[in-house]
């Protein structure tokens, strides 16, 4: 699921990956549900080639947001993407001890904080379903 959740630079939210053109891709925003263009000078990144420096190493975005599914019971986050940089980083320490708080940032929290809330809002709960993928290849 996650390979085809986008996130573009520079525009708010997440996309869906709906078909590819010859030119750009077509995505569709999670949050207004309108299909544009994506051309190769936008920074597309899958959430799927995400993750967030860790002590040992990385850890991918979707084993995260399967430890804030966990720790939440599937309901959005307990603390807001608004809160001050000391309750998100206390709340992201609860999720996952071992982040690096030196190059983690804040604003990596919040965006972290941010498209989980949006992904269960709009139904995305399979977080760990390309580790099941690999698994069967």
């Amino acid at each position: 699921m996650l390979r085809t959740i986008l996130s573009i630079s520079g525009k708010p939210g997440l996309f869906k990956l709906a078909s590819q053109g010859r030119n750009a891709i077509i995505v569709e925003s999670l949050l207004d549900g309108k299909k544009t263009p994506a051309y190769s000078r936008d920074k597309v990144i899958s959430l799927n080639d995400i993750a967030i420096y860790t002590e040992e190493g990385e850890k991918p975005l979707r084993e995260v947001f399967q430890l804030i599914f966990e720790k939440e019971s599937g309901a959005a986050t307990a603390v807001d993407a608004k809160a001050d940089a000391a309750a998100l980083k206390k709340y992201f320490g609860e999720i996952l001890p071992s982040f690096d708080r030196e190059r983690v940032y804040p604003t990596d929290i919040k965006k972290v904080i941010v498209w989980y809330n949006l992904l269960v809002s709009k139904g995305y709960t399979q977080f760990n379903e390309e580790v099941a993928e690999e698994v069967a290849e």
